[in-house]
């Protein structure tokens, strides 16, 4: 009887290794898979738009309490706090992806969102404190959102095409995340500031 448990325990050992093996060796030829998909024209477009994004989002960790500081509504910056959350998230999440293709972060100035940014700073500079500048910060962000919510698009589809599931799949998370924040300062929008926009003489 001792025998017999002493290989069953044996058995469960080589099983248990023979699981590793497979384990390892589907992560190793995922890294490969990941370095000869980077080497691709797609896979160098996208390591490029990874770059923009990545100076993208660092940037508005800095320009979304700008807002906060200019905004009045209650609602707005919490909405606006909110995100600034979720973008210090994004920026973990981009340098993750940096490490699963065994690349470093690196980031390339992003000239859209840097206008965007700069148009948000001077419509926070030329109106009044209160619901028009509220309106005109929303409007803001959402141009910067639409642009977000584009670039995430575009590389989960690349991501997609190379195979890069875990990468799609960190991607699309922030993808859902910029949607929803959308979503939400347009309904900040039309149930308040919009109005009282509407009825303030200019």
């Amino acid at each position: 009887m001792e025998t017999t448990k002493s290989t069953s325990r044996n058995s469960g050992s080589n099983s248990s290794r023979s699981e590793a093996r497979r384990t390892n060796g589907s992560s190793s030829n995922e890294n490969q898979s990941n370095r000869a998909g980077l080497s691709s024209q797609l896979g160098k477009l996208f390591e490029d738009e990874l770059k923009d994004i990545y100076w993208a989002e660092k940037a508005l960790t800095k320009a979304i309490p700008k807002m906060v500081k200019k905004a009045s509504s209650a609602e707005l910056i919490e909405a606006l706090e909110s995100h600034l959350k979720e973008t210090e998230k994004h920026v973990s999440r981009i340098e993750e992806v940096f490490a699963i293709l065994d690349k470093e972060p690196k980031a390339k100035k992003c000239e859209a969102m840097a206008g965007l940014i700069k148009e948000a700073e001077e419509i926070m500079s030329d109106s009044e404190k209160g619901p028009m500048r509220d309106a005109g910060i929303i409007a803001a962000a959402q141009k910067v959102e639409h642009y977000e919510i584009a670039s995430y698009g575009t590389m989960c589809t690349f991501a997609k095409t190379l195979g890069w599931s875990e990468v799609k799949s960190i991607l699309g998370s922030t993808l859902e995340e910029e949607k929803n924040a959308d979503s939400g300062l347009t309904e900040i929008a039309e149930a308040c500031i919009n109005i009282e926009a509407a009825v303030e003489e200019g």
